[in-house]
């Protein structure tokens, strides 16, 4: 390569730099405009942006946050751990990377982080502190030792949205969604609507989650399709979260309605937080207009998660009341004898510091939900008994009832030895999912191996291993000391055992046709490659015709590749470098290498991959890897050694 080409290199390298830097300033603008009004899948398109054009705190910590509040766990273990190690970094990072781990099942690691922030010297309760660190410890013990149920996702009932929140209404299934095929938005986790005051939110798509609004859905059967619940609100956003009377004849659900009287700050978003309302069906089996429960209050506090009691006479709900003991506390209203609600009463020896929700009451029992005791992570389901003082009992339901996701919406079949509860846990159909647990499940096959490091063939202690039935739901436990796990599973059934640890890359077996009637045991290593960041991986068989750059039959079949290593390894990021052997001009080299790049990560993109997790970087003849440069004279075979596609993880 000659001396006024390097030149050149350096000159538009230096002014890329800037360019970048100063367009970093201006999506980073708009990232924090969209951030703001609570859009945080358009901010975190924007900051991923920003962040590949010019690295910083700033912009990790906001896909750290942005991530969690989205419930994305892996991207936001993988931006806390990146926030927390950069320079000036807040100890929140630390928090914040501990409790992703934690949502991650990575227990171990989650401790050892919790660790280091409560030695931090902030200002962390005993309490808290000890909740934290027994939380990792009861997981570990749970999954050792899971509770032998079938969890079963509800898949005629799920979607690649949030669906949440099932509940019985006349032999037909109720529940929440905000899926956009019907033209209908958040999670259970966003009790309120935020937006501009100076213009009405979108009506269609809510910003927060990119999705729809929530909406009630009816569902009449399995072969019956699935319908909007026919409820005429009158409002265009949120409706979800709904219970109904023993004879069906009444319901309670929430609703966001932007009030005539909406409470503007000047410059700042406005806040509508939801609410609950009832309707009545009338004779024809019309349901009536919503009617405004009397403790709501839209511009101050959010009240939602209704559940009216067998004989109708107790109305549970969640609410961020002012008074209450956490986040979000529990209350009940009962109904006097002249038919009116009296005033909420909190349920103090339930609620904690934390958020309890989804109150569901059977006579003397409540089951609930809440990140405010020892769990396994996020909102875990609780089983609460009166003992005979009238004291509340709390007992949490273990694994596999929880996970170290989200788990909520409980309700209990005991007649017919089932349950159903909603949850985001990994490996569902979308953000929340519906689930069946089948509590009369047989397990008689044990599954047993070890996970090691691919490389140094030495055992890999804490790593995540995952078992997932086709077609149901999946099971997890970290690997003891030695790399070992164990599994429980069902004859008859095809699974698929998987292994992840931090600085690795995940791997995967299929288990097909399980039979008890052949072996009661199986026998399954899992093995880790290691992942070394900026070095390059050849690509194999990538080839181009000649002058050419787009992508041939041959080419598609490792790119596939590296596609699944990709969508297995969700949080990396990569580059594709494409180099030339020495002959030729070489600027035309340098052009060249470019586009066939550019075409290979065209063609990834293509594929599903984010375009912020891929660049292409065009090398010419700039890195050779063997002493034929320009004017030596080298066999057919070592100027192939030069022409190559390679790949390099740049972020994990």
């Amino acid at each position: 390569m000659n001396k006024k080409l390097q030149r050149i290199c350096f000159a538009a390298c230096c002014m890329l730099a800037l360019s970048g830097s100063v367009k970093a300033q201006y999506i980073l603008k708009a990232a924090d405009h969209q951030f703001e009004l609570f859009n945080y899948a358009k901010a975190i398109d924007l900051y991923e942006q920003a962040f590949r054009k010019k690295e910083s705190l700033y912009t990790a910590e906001r896909l750290s946050t942005a991530y969690a509040i989205m419930n994305n766990y892996k991207q936001a273990e993988s931006w806390y751990a990146i926030a927390a190690k950069m320079p000036g970094s807040n100890p929140d990072n630390i928090l914040g990377y501990a409790k992703a781990l934690q949502s991650n099942s990575k227990y171990r690691e989650a401790k050892a982080q919790y660790k280091i922030y409560i030695g931090a010297g902030k200002d962390i309760s005993k309490k808290q502190a000890n909740i934290w660190l027994a939380s990792c410890d009861s997981a570990l013990k749970w999954m050792k030792r899971p509770k032998q149920i079938e969890i079963i996702n509800q898949k005629e009932l799920n979607s690649p949205q949030s669906d949440w929140g099932s509940v019985e209404y006349n032999g037909s299934t109720v529940f929440t969604s905000d899926r956009t095929t019907f033209s209908s938005g958040p999670t259970e986790q966003s009790p309120f609507l935020r937006f501009d005051g100076t213009r009405m939110p979108d009506q269609k798509i809510y910003g927060w989650t990119g999705n729809g609004y929530l909406k009630l859905y009816l569902k009449a059967s399995s072969t019956d399709s699935l319908k909007l619940f026919p409820l005429q609100t009158g409002v265009s956003y949120h409706v979800g979260s709904a219970t109904f009377t023993a004879d069906g004849n009444t319901m309670y659900f929430t609703m966001t309605k932007i009030p005539e009287s909406l409470k503007r700050v000047s410059n700042k978003p406005s806040t509508v937080n939801v609410s609950i309302y009832s309707s009545v069906k009338d004779t024809d089996g019309n349901w009536g207009a919503p009617v405004a429960f009397a403790y709501n209050s839209i511009n101050e506090y959010s009240v939602g998660d209704p559940f009216i009691s067998g004989d109708g006479t107790s109305l549970y709900f969640s609410s961020t009341k002012p008074g209450g003991k956490g986040g979000t506390d529990i209350y009940v209203c009962l109904k006097n004898d002249e038919g009116k609600w009296e005033s909420p009463i909190n349920l103090e020896q339930i609620n904690t510091a934390g958020n309890e929700r989804s109150p569901v009451a059977a006579g003397s029992n409540l089951h609930f939900a809440s990140d405010g005791y020892v769990g396994m992570g996020g909102l875990d389901i609780f089983y609460a008994v009166k003992n005979s003082t009238g004291d509340w009992q709390v007992e949490n339901l273990g694994y596999p009832f929880n996970s170290p996701q989200d788990d909520f919406a409980f309700s209990l079949d005991e007649k017919n030895g089932v349950a159903h509860l909603s949850s985001n846990r990994s490996n569902g159909m979308g953000n929340d999912d519906i689930y069946l647990l089948d509590l009369k499940s047989v397990h008689t096959i044990e599954l047993t191996g070890k996970v090691y490091d691919r490389k140094s063939k030495q055992p890999i202690t804490g790593a995540l291993v995952t078992l997932a039935k086709i077609n149901g739901g999946s099971s997890k436990v970290e690997t003891g000391d030695h790399g070992e796990y164990k599994f429980s599973l069902s004859a008859r059934s095809a699974y698929t055992v998987s292994a992840e640890a931090t600085n690795f890359r995940t791997d995967a077996v299929n288990l097909n046709n399980i039979n008890s009637g052949q072996t009661s045991t199986i026998d399954q290593d899992l093995y880790l490659e290691p992942i070394e960041l900026n070095k390059g991986i050849r690509l194999e068989n990538i080839y181009y015709d000649f002058d050419q750059w787009n992508i041939r039959a041959d080419a598609a079949i490792e790119l596939d590749a590296l596609v699944k290593v990709m969508k297995d390894n969700p949080t990396i990021w990569i580059e594709i470098d494409s180099h030339t052997d020495s002959r030729g001009n070489d600027a035309f080299n340098l052009r060249l290498s470019q586009k066939r790049a550019e075409s290979a990560v065209d063609y990834i993109i293509s594929k599903g991959i984010n375009k912020n997790r891929i660049e292409a970087k065009g090398y010419g003849e700039t890195q050779l890897i063997n002493s034929c440069a320009n004017g030596i004279i080298c066999n057919e075979a070592d100027h192939q050694l030069n022409r190559r596609t390679e790949f390099k993880i740049v972020k994990q």
